[in-house]
C-alpha cells in the first residue's frame, strides 16, 4: 500500500457517505447537487474545441484560475478513469500513466450500460498532489481534446469538486453562497443556456 493508501481507503468511504454515489460519476453529482453546481465554458462564445495554441492558452488559463481559487495552498486528489471489459485486468496505457503519474487503482465498478455488448468496468485511479497552477496542464489539455474523460479534482475533505470536460468544467462548491460568488466573478464564462449547460 502506498503512503497515501490509508487516505484513499478512507476517502472512498467518505465519498459514498458524502455524495450518496459510487465514485466517480461526475455527471450524476451535478444533478444531485444543483444548488452548489456551476458550469464554466473554457473558450469565449461557448466554443467547444481549441483550434490553435492561443485557444489552448485560454483553456488552461481558465481551468487554472478556477482551480487556484478552489485549492490554493491545499493538497488535492486527482481522479482519472480507465475502462476494461468484464474479466479483463485494469491496465493503463503509457499515455494514461504519463498524464496521471503516481496514480494508483482506487476502485472498480461495472458501468450501467443496458446493452451487454457495451458493458464495461470503470477503473478509477487516484493520486494526491500539492496544488499549484499549471501542475495539471498535460491532463487538462488531454481533457480539452476529449482524450481523457471523467476526471475529478477535489480537496482531501471532498468539500469541493472540479470536473473538467471537453468544453469547460463543472464545479460543485461547498455551499450555494460560494457557488453564487464564483458564478458572479466569472459570469463571462457562463453558458447562455437557461439551465447553465
Amino acid at each position: 500500500m502506498s503512503e497515501d493508501g490509508e487516505l484513499f481507503s478512507d476517502l472512498l468511504a467518505r465519498w459514498e457517505e458524502r455524495w450518496q454515489a459510487k465514485p466517480p460519476d461526475a455527471h450524476e453529482l451535478r444533478a444531485k447537487h444543483a444548488e452548489r453546481w456551476v458550469r464554466f465554458h473554457s473558450l469565449p462564445d461557448s466554443k467547444r474545441y481549441a483550434q490553435d495554441e492561443a485557444d489552448y492558452r485560454v483553456i488552461l488559463e481558465r481551468h487554472n484560475t478556477v482551480l487556484d481559487e478552489l485549492f490554493t495552498g491545499q493538497d488535492v486528489c486527482v481522479i482519472t478513469n480507465g475502462w476494461s471489459y468484464p474479466g479483463d485486468p485494469a491496465v493503463r496505457s503509457d499515455d494514461q500513466l504519463r498524464l496521471h503519474p503516481g496514480s494508483e487503482l482506487w476502485t472498480s465498478s461495472p458501468t450501467n450500460e443496458p446493452d451487454p455488448e457495451y458493458r464495461l468496468h470503470r477503473h478509477s485511479y487516484i493520486s494526491r498532489i500539492r496544488w499549484q497552477p499549471a501542475c495539471l496542464d498535460l491532463l487538462l489539455r488531454s481533457v480539452a481534446d476529449d482524450v481523457s474523460a471523467g476526471v475529478i479534482i477535489t480537496d482531501t475533505n471532498l468539500d469541493q469538486l472540479y470536473h473538467p470536460y471537453d468544453g469547460g468544467a463543472d464545479v460543485i462548491l461547498a455551499n450555494s453562497a460560494r457557488r453564487d460568488a464564483m458564478r458572479e466573478r466569472r459570469s463571462d464564462w457562463l453558458s447562455k443556456h437557461p439551465q447553465g449547460l
